[in-house]
């Protein structure tokens, strides 16, 4: 079994991550999956949710992501997203302005979205 696995994450817009990790944790439409190197095959939808990446120099990179699909073989990962976010890149004081107009306005979809950003970005600190 291979220490590592190639992970490739990319949003509609852009690349947002690829290098070496050992695990990586996803909401699937069947639920929470983790990856890690020597994985079977497998094919899924994601969810919203944050993403982490446990990369193999010992750090963690976390990602809001809402939608996509995640596909692993031959220890590499792939998740295509229709919108991808480092932690980092996240506006904490904007995401929550953003939830709390969504839920003033009873949008379910833009409420779960200002959720994920700001549940990835408390996750990466």
């Amino acid at each position: 079994m291979a220490a590592e696995l190639h992970v490739e994450l990319v949003a509609a817009d852009r690349s947002v991550w690829s290098g070496a990790a050992t695990l990586v944790i996803a909401r699937t439409t069947s639920g929470d999956i983790g990856v890690m190197p020597g994985h079977q095959p497998l094919l899924g939808v994601l969810e919203s949710g944050p993403v982490t990446i446990r990369t193999s120099e010992g750090g963690t990179v976390i990602v809001a992501v809402h939608d996509g699909f995640i596909s692993f073989a031959d220890n590499k990962l792939s998740l295509l997203a229709e919108i991808a976010e480092l932690s980092d890149e996240i506006d904490v004081q904007r995401a929550e302005r953003a939830l709390e107009r969504a839920k003033a306005e009873a949008d379910a979809a833009a409420a779960l979205r200002a959720d994920v950003r700001l549940r990835a970005a408390a996750g990466a600190h």
